[in-house]
């Protein structure tokens, strides 16, 4: 079994990346999110790959990191997943997000996502929580909250914990994603809806 594919990106479309390799062009299946994680057509890039050899043929998966690759494995080990129900869920939120997600154990958030109902939620928790093989860096996660930097320093001018403050504007970010009306905020008024939810955590 081959670790990667080092070669010209060919193409790239939805879910499908090209890439020749001394002459021998790959069709690989890729989760939208990963797309932009590849260099532009024409550039020399590498695919993190995982092959599926079935009855009547194979299939190749693609990835432009390891950590978006073990995720993908995980994914696997969920009863009722499957390589393309895989790459669906991950096209529909980042790896970052849904280890955030996972990690903090919100169902509700989880049942959100594209791809995942109720049951499969549910199947998720079970298998995943706590045990994901990518490596959950608390400190890092704290860093991710990057657009609402704004939010946590308020915050912190108020007396709370960078770190809890952090983790909590995080965590509230990555939920009110999936809320629609949220998204068409603009930023201040984001960080506006952000800080008022946070507030009303921190005080319990």
């Amino acid at each position: 079994m081959f670790n990667s594919l080092t070669g010209t990106i060919t193409g790239k479309f939805s879910k499908q990346l090209f890439i020749d390799t001394n002459g021998i062009e790959w069709d690989v299946t890729v989760p939208e999110t990963s797309l932009e994680g590849f260099p532009s057509v024409g550039s020399v890039g590498k695919v993190y790959t995982w092959m599926n050899h079935y009855e009547n043929g194979m299939d190749l998966y693609g990835f432009a990191s390891m950590q978006e690759r073990s995720m993908f494995l995980d994914l696997l080990k969920v009863d009722g997943i499957g390589p393309k129900g895989a790459i669906k869920i991950m096209s529909s939120v980042s790896v970052q997000d849904l280890i955030t997600v996972l990690e903090g154990g919100d169902v509700s958030v989880l049942e959100k996502i594209q791809g995942i109902g109720k049951k499969t939620a549910a199947k998720m928790m079970l298998t995943l929580k706590g045990k994901l093989t990518i490596p959950v860096d608390i400190e890092q996660k704290g860093q991710n909250s990057g657009c609402w930097n704004v939010v946590v320093q308020s915050l912190c001018d108020m007396g709370y914990d960078k770190k809890i403050a952090s983790d909590a504007v995080q965590s509230l970010g990555n939920a009110m994603k999936m809320d629609a009306a949220f998204e068409k905020l603009s930023q201040q008024e984001k960080e506006d809806v952000l800080f008022k939810k946070a507030l009303i955590e921190l005080a319990n």
